[in-house]
């Protein structure tokens, strides 16, 4: 492994730990809020308890997300030097922002940790919310920073100088709604179908079933909604990255040849020296309406892209196909679980429901995961489209082969570190928290 490749690879490593910490983190306090408002109106100790041990998980992932995010930025100085030095003056204020949210996040989750039985319960409340909601914003301000490397505005590049810099229209690029849109659904989404899983588990299980089957519930009907709301937002993307970026469009598609009507591919091998897909599924007009909203508009393919600036077309078109499998079988999922809601009351209380949501638990982050490869893969061989090369920003250090064996060592044991946090706090829920089923009255 070259220097390149591996500067490449660290951060590429970096960035797939901290997405999952931070996706936790972001929607987790939304779940913990809901309990605790429950508990508020209903009395019920059980909404009190799931509160409580929801709190303890997102106290961890914040933990986690904080070390993970600290170290980004860290490499984002030490490897990628050229890339800071011309970008940061543009696109550093919501970074700046996001550092303020960060630390509101931070004092709202400690006033709520600490504030049981000191505070007045409803200003206890809405600290967890503000934690939520911090969060949430603090994500949305790093989308937007990377929508910027998507789409660059705020400055006019002239003969290599970046000039007339606008720090305001540089965040509110012409991505950020439609990344921020879908980042923030496929947050609520996995970690919805993540939470509910586990819960789901535990039912199975038979194991303090009345307070994991109303955690089972909030969890569930978050990534429910998530769910059935993303493909909306895929759309909204998809038009975006049509007219911004063709050659994304075209390697997530493995669309090689620009045409009219063109085809959806759904699977399939993609062949670069042949040109072609084999094994595919094609679906006649479909891509040419996703990307402009009309069955017979053309669509440009790879032909039109000089092959310096083609993306790598496999990995590109295999992560979005994950992306798109794991998010319609969750959306499949999703309407089956609101069917039950609302006319099939009686599947609630059947395994099968609850074996599909337990076998989907990592069907989320796999899309985050998969999505991200296609929003940063995609993108090559720039890190800032149109404008500088990821070859013209990275400045590798000496030994940054070894430096990338031992940061993923790190995060592969920080990983089991979290897992075994979360596996005994479940285990302490059921031993603490098993209330009688009467209280279910409440």
């Amino acid at each position: 492994m070259n220097d390149f490749l591996a500067a490449r690879s660290q951060m590429a490593v970096s960035l797939g730990f901290h997405i999952v910490f931070s996706c936790i983190g972001m929607v987790m306090p939304f779940f913990m809020a809901v309990a605790h408002y429950l508990w508020l109106k209903t009395g019920n100790p059980v909404y009190r308890n799931i509160t409580r041990a929801w709190s303890k998980g997102v106290a961890i992932f914040f933990a986690t997300g904080a070390v993970s995010g600290t170290v980004l930025s860290f490499e984002l100085g030490l490897l990628w030097p050229t890339f800071m030095k011309h970008a940061g003056p543009i696109f550093g204020m919501p970074f700046s922002l996001e550092g303020t949210a960060f630390f509101i996040e931070a004092i709202a989750l400690g006033f709520f940790l600490y504030g049981w039985n000191r505070f007045n319960p409803w200003f206890h409340w809405v600290t967890g919310l503000v934690v939520g909601i911090s969060g949430l914003v603090s994500g949305i301000l790093v989308v937007a920073a990377n929508g910027w490397m998507n789409s660059p505005a705020g400055f006019d590049y002239v003969n290599g100088q970046y000039l007339n810099i606008d720090p305001i229209k540089a965040m509110f690029n012409d991505a950020w709604f439609s990344q921020a849109l879908h980042m923030c659904l496929a947050a609520f989404a996995a970690t919805g179908f993540a939470v509910a899983g586990v819960h789901a588990i535990m039912i199975l299980k038979k194991k303090n079933v009345n307070f994991h089957t109303r955690s089972f519930k909030i969890a569930a009907l978050f990534g429910g909604v998530a769910a059935i709301l993303q493909p909306l937002s895929g759309d909204i993307s998809a038009k975006d990255v049509a007219r911004r970026q063709p050659a994304k469009l075209a390697a997530m598609e493995a669309h090689f040849h620009t045409e009219k009507s063109a085809a959806l591919v759904l699977g399939g091998i993609p062949d670069e020296k042949g040109q072609k897909v084999n094994y595919a599924i094609k679906i006649p007009g479909m891509l040419s309406y996703l990307a402009t909203g009309d069955f017979d508009a053309e669509v440009k393919g790879l032909d039109t892209i000089p092959p310096e600036d083609r993306p790598p077309v496999a990995i590109t078109h295999y992560a979005f196909q994950i992306m798109v499998g794991c998010g319609m079988l969750m959306l499949m999922i999703a309407i089956l679980y609101f069917i039950a809601l609302w006319k099939k009351k009686q599947w609630l209380d059947k395994r099968w429901l609850l074996q599909l949501f337990a076998f989907a638990t990592p069907f989320g982050f796999l899309a985050v995961e998969a999505g991200w490869t296609v929003t940063e893969v995609g993108r090559q061989p720039w890190i800032i489209q149109g404008i500088m090369r990821t070859a013209d920003a990275v400045t590798p250090m000496p030994g940054i082969v070894y430096s990338f064996y031992v940061f993923t060592a790190v995060y592969v044991s920080l990983s089991f570190v979290v897992i075994f946090m979360l596996y005994r706090q479940i285990k302490m829920v059921d031993k603490l928290y098993d209330v009688p089923s009467d209280e279910l009255s409440h």
